[in-house]
């Protein structure tokens, strides 16, 4: 717009197109600026009753109304002393402001940044993007910066300006398509929103900052500037140990939890971070996990989703506090002892208009061909990791939580639908790759680089994949042509062991290999043995209503099986509510049956547990060879007839012997090889009367015979309970 007034002045095109909220370029029209020697102040205000401005060295000159809230004045060009050189005082019908204007300050981003945004490498995105508090020319401020190159304006809005776009247009930094502004005097806890008009012109639904480091509670969809004062960490000792308790030796269990349904208040209300950690910290590490994962916690509009349609990417839900709140959260579970990881979803995200779909009138963060960039099972759109600002973005979400949160680790969720361009979806409705296959080479070629940042910048900090497919090299490192993952959650193992424990025993003897088929492929990968939130809903039951029998025997197969996950080799992930044997299924929207304990049986699970994971992290044989074949040997692993399994865990000369008897009949004078003489001890015997079992064991020790057995120098001679598990080690 250049229509100007012959002296300088502004012009009726670049009024029509301010008030219209239509100026490609706002800075060119507002603020100080100079024509022909002259200096001209202008500010577009509308609503105001009257407008000054203030030098430096305290000159007033009055800036005369023109239309529709367009003010101007001529000044002196000494009346600049620096920039931003001036204050404007507004006079509003009922309140008075004084405040610089922002359009006398200079650029937000350097070109190097800039750059890096546009190649996709910016280790630094989250500081660039979004709104930070911060000062320029010694004002403080919030400057804001978004994504969005194909709009044709981009404001500012919040209740700082009525949320009227007219009244903070931003600047667009064409290089990498980001626009810009710094608005003077803004503070934190103020809320805001993108207003953008798309390519065609048409005003867009206000959006939320897709890099905001908080957001409003739901069902508010504003992002919130975030208080920039860094939380003051105290985990300075679990940060230093970090390595040691994720090592491949360490023994890692992990409690699995939806913050909003573990325990509710007794109006039924969701409890704050501070709340949950007085009850949630102490009880998880009581039952002797070792880390808690969170269900996701990234800002998500929809609560039936569980968090795994989020919009937030860089902000913890409002649900449960602040941002500082959630550091409190994880700090307080460092000091417990208590790793953190978090559920992180980077296949998809949801179709909220005040989101990312179509966020600058076009298919920006997602594919425009709903082949590619809509999700059928989900009803979400994919991200189009084919573009390196969206790859970018992704990836710095993934490092932000490690980074200002301490997180300890993430589980990426849906790496197969990332994997496979045609995942869920039939001939004709997906795009093949470049080479004609069904791989999807951005996700992997992402994938790769995200695990490979994270090796590198948190060496000590776990990714964890949920991936359901025979992928060859989820946890292979990138540059052995892997996916560089830590761990993969063994889905085929979680699928196969339910499916052979809701077998009516007297059928299980045809299905034996269910149980045994995992040590198969237990190398292949580093595993994680997960009884996830995915087998409690979607009326699938629980895990005790899947166990077959009456009710003693339902209660005896879920601690035979607690007795098998824990002996066999992987790290291991229990779903809250599992270890209650919670009968009905979860519901996100109640908390867990907290009052089933007074049932013997009941507490009697929930007892042993703790005891699986105390016996598990005490004992060396059980998870220091956990990725190594050298240490499991099976003893008998082909008695179907009488479904019985006998194996060792090795850890050079310790070892233990786990037992499992998948029949209720009760067996005596079971003999069995070991691979040492002298007295061996019953550490974990799930038919224990402290369990809600029958009591049938061995005293509590069975002394060896040297006398040989399945390749072994010395035998024991068992009674096998029924429907249970049993674990010795020689002393």
């Amino acid at each position: 717009m250049t229509d100007n007034s012959r002296d300088g002045g502004i012009g009726p095109a670049d009024i029509d197109a301010l008030t219209a909220g239509r100026h490609a370029d706002p800075f060119s029209v507002l603020g100080p600026q100079r024509r022909d020697g002259r200096l001209w102040l202008r500010a577009f205000l509308p609503g105001a009753a009257t407008v000054q401005a203030v030098s430096d060295t305290g000159e007033v000159v009055d800036l005369k109304p023109l239309r529709a809230g367009v003010f101007e004045a001529r000044a002196e060009p000494g009346f600049l002393s620096g920039r931003p050189g001036y204050r404007l005082r507004i006079q509003w019908p009922g309140a008075f402001q004084e405040t610089e204007d922002p359009y006398a300050f200079g650029l937000i981003l350097g070109d190097e940044d800039l750059a890096r945004l546009a190649r996709g490498g910016h280790d630094g995105l989250a500081a660039c993007l979004g709104a930070h508090c911060t000062a320029m020319d010694g004002v403080p401020g919030v400057r804001f910066a978004v994504w969005a190159p194909n709009a044709r304006r981009v404001s500012v809005v919040g209740s700082f300006n009525a949320w009227d776009g007219r009244r903070h247009p931003m600047r667009l930094r064409h290089a990498a398509g980001v626009w810009e502004l710094f608005v003077p005097r803004l503070s934190h806890g103020e809320s805001y929103k993108y207003e953008l008009l798309g390519p065609d012109g048409g005003l867009l639904p206000q959006k939320a900052d897709p890099c905001a480091f908080q957001a409003e509670p739901a069902p508010g969809s504003a992002s919130v500037i975030a208080d920039p004062e860094p939380y003051a960490w105290t985990d300075q000792a679990w940060m230093a140990s970090r390595a040691a308790r994720h090592a491949a030796d360490a023994p890692i269990s992990v409690y699995e939890v939806h913050a909003g349904s573990w325990l509710r208040k007794e109006d039924g209300g969701t409890w704050s971070w501070h709340e949950l950690a007085d009850r949630l910290i102490p009880y998880v590490t009581g039952m002797g996990f070792t880390h808690l994962e969170l269900l996701p916690i990234m800002e998500y509009p929809f609560g039936g989703s569980w968090g795994y349609q989020p919009l937030g990417m860089f902000a913890p839900t409002a649900r449960h506090g602040s941002p500082r709140d959630f550091a409190a959260f994880i700090d307080r579970c460092h000091a417990a002892g208590l790793g953190v990881i978090l559920d992180w979803v980077p296949a998809h995200f949801p179709t909220d208009p005040h989101g990312l779909a179509h966020f600058d009138g076009t298919a920006l963060y997602e594919y425009q061909d709903p082949r590619e960039g809509f999700h059928q099972d989900w009803n979400t759109n994919i991200y189009n990791l084919g573009r390196n600002e969206v790859c970018n973005f992704m990836r710095a979400s993934a490092l932000h939580w490690l980074d200002r949160y301490h997180v300890d680790g993430l589980r990426v969720d849906a790496v197969a639908s990332m994997l496979y361009r045609d995942y869920s979806r039939r001939a004709g409705e997906w795009v093949p790759n470049i080479h004609g296959g069904r791989e999807n080479l951005e996700a992997i070629a992402f994938l790769r680089d995200l695990n490979g940042s994270v090796r590198r910048l948190f060496p000590d900090a776990m990714m964890i994949a949920e991936e359901s497919t025979a992928w060859p090299g989820v946890t292979a490192p990138p540059e052995a042509g892997g996916l560089g993952f830590h761990y993969k959650w063994n889905m085929g193992w979680m699928h196969d062991t339910l499916r052979y424990m809701e077998r009516d025993p007297v059928h299980r003897h045809y299905h034996h290999h269910d149980l045994t088929f995992g040590m198969v492929y237990a190398y292949s990968e580093q595993f994680v043995l997960p009884l996830s939130h995915d087998e409690v809903v979607h009326g699938k039951g629980s895990l005790i209503g899947k166990m077959p029998g009456d009710r003693w025997q339902r209660f005896a197969n879920l601690r035979a099986y607690f007795g098998v996950m824990w002996s066999h080799p992987g790290r291991k992930l229990l779903f809250m509510g599992g270890e209650l044997a919670q009968e009905r299924e979860w519901n996100h929207d109640a908390q867990l049956a907290w009052d089933s304990l007074a049932d013997p049986l009941h507490a009697g699970v929930q007892r042993l547990v703790g005891d699986l994971n105390r016996t598990y992290a005490g004992t060396p044989a059980l998870h220091r060879l956990d990725g190594d074949p050298a240490g499991f040997r099976w003893v008998i692993g082909d008695d179907d007839r009488n479904s019985v399994f006998a194996y060792l865990r090795m850890d050079g000369e310790r070892c233990v012997l786990a037992v499992c008897n998948m029949t209720p009949v009760p067996r005596g004078d079971y003999r069995l090889g070991v691979p040492r003489g002298g007295r061996w001890r019953e550490i974990v015997n799930t038919d224990a009367a402290d369990y809600g079992g029958s009591g049938v064991g061995n005293a509590g020790a069975v002394q060896a015979r040297q006398q040989g057995a399945h390749g072994l120098t010395h035998s024991l001679v068992l009674t096998l309970p029924p429907l249970a598990t049993l674990l010795l080690e020689p002393e």
